[in-house]
Order: structure tokens, then sequence, then C-alpha cells
């Protein structure tokens, strides 16, 4: 089964930076695609960015100019360098891989999550 460990996480003051890792227990290039997802209490987990298998990148509105998602093939990791840190953007950080699957609807993968708290 594939596995994906998210590290990176912790308190940050407003206008802060953070760099998120997730790592995957195979190789990245296997995935349709790999991206980061972030989640309120209970409220619905929300895209941040993604980054498919050629390298094309993708970013929710409120994030652009602020994120950037890159992945380091050797290191079986994706990341997730995040600047100018606002409170909203405190949540639960979750790395997703989707995995695919030749004539079969595409499996989706999902980390434990890691905890971003923005805060003075």
């Amino acid at each position: 089964q594939v596995q994906l460990v998210e590290s990176g996480g912790g308190l940050v003051q407003p206008g802060g930076s953070l760099r998120l890792s997730c790592a995957a227990s195979r190789s990245i290039g296997s995935f349709k695609s790999m991206g980061w997802y972030r989640q309120v209490s209970a409220r619905k987990r929300d895209l941040v960015a993604i980054i498919t298998s050629g390298g094309s990148t993708n970013y929710a509105d409120s994030v652009k100019g602020r994120f950037i998602i890159s992945s380091d093939s050797a290191k079986n990791t994706v990341y997730l360098q995040m600047s100018g840190l606002k409170p909203e953007d405190t949540a639960v950080y979750y790395c997703n891989a989707v995995q695919i699957q030749p004539g079969l609807s595409d499996y989706p993968y999902w980390g434990q999550g890691t905890q971003v708290t923005v805060s003075s």
C-alpha cells in the first residue's frame, strides 16, 4: 500500500514562512498527480495546490503568489513552500496522491496531515 508522510507543520507568526514535505513510499512518477489540501475543523477539505506527473501546477486563488508546490523525484517527495502566511491559512494540511489505474477510476491516497498554525 502507498504511504504518504507529511512533515514541516508548526506555529508561525503572520508573514512568516514554512515548508511542508510529503514523502511517498514509492516513486512519485507513478502518480497522476500530487497535491496539498487543507481542512479547518469539521469543514470540507479544500485544494491548495497540485502538481501533475508532467510538472504542471495549479493553485487555489487564495494562495497564488504566496505558495509554491514542487517535487524531487530522487527523494520521492513533494513540497509546499509557504510564505506571507496569514491567520486564515491555519489548518491541517494533507498530502494527496492520485494513482493512475488504466481502464479504472483513479484512486486517491492521503497522508495523516500536519498542523499549521499562523498566530502572533
